[in-house]
């Protein structure tokens, strides 16, 4: 029976130039261009699995739900909840997705800028990891935000075209609340 990774050290840091000089020699990890890779679902690297997870790597995004899905998928995987795949299959995944962005004209310093495939990579992260998916109103929320900002620059905090979804994030903020106080 295999025993699941262990965490010894949980760190934390921000910023939006990736540089990891602590983890040089390692093998396991490089950064390019600004893309950190070879990186599993930009998470995860195939020389280490689980026991070198990285979250908040993507940007474009809306972040806090992004990375609490990400933190949900490394716990599973370092419980042994969901295992990950072989460290060969996650290298021909990482692969396989940096070629796609190669052809598709993407910068490598783009690697990470989820935009509008964000959500798609979010329902495979809660998939994967058998946590509920983020509801729909946050992809909707995100693509008016984004067609306001387009639209209105100077406007886009202060009129808003989403207001017709407030009722149902005051539902999920009840619901949550709701399960809070049951805790």
């Amino acid at each position: 029976c295999l025993r699941p990774p262990r965490a010894d050290i949980v760190l934390m840091c921000t910023g939006y130039t990736y540089a990891f000089p602590f983890l040089e020699g390692a093998n396991a990890v490089a950064v390019e261009d600004n893309r950190v890779g070879p990186l599993y679902e930009h998470m995860f690297t195939p020389a280490l699995g689980a026991s070198l997870s990285f979250i908040g790597l993507p940007w474009r995004v809306v972040p806090f739900p992004q990375f609490e899905l990400q933190a949900k998928r490394i716990a599973a995987a370092l419980s042994g909840r969901a295992p990950l795949p072989a460290g060969s299959e996650m290298a021909a995944h990482a692969a396989a997705e940096y070629a796609r962005l190669d052809d598709a004209g993407v910068p490598q310093r783009h690697t990470h800028m989820l935009g509008a495939a964000q959500f798609e990579y979010n329902d495979r992260l809660a998939d994967a990891c058998a946590a509920p998916r983020l509801p729909q109103w946050r992809e909707d929320m995100y693509k008016l935000t984004g067609q306001s900002k387009r639209a209105q620059p100077e406007l886009y905090r202060d009129e808003h075209m989403d207001e017709h979804l407030l009722p149902l994030v005051a539902q999920e903020v009840a619901q949550m609340q709701r399960v809070q106080a049951q805790a």
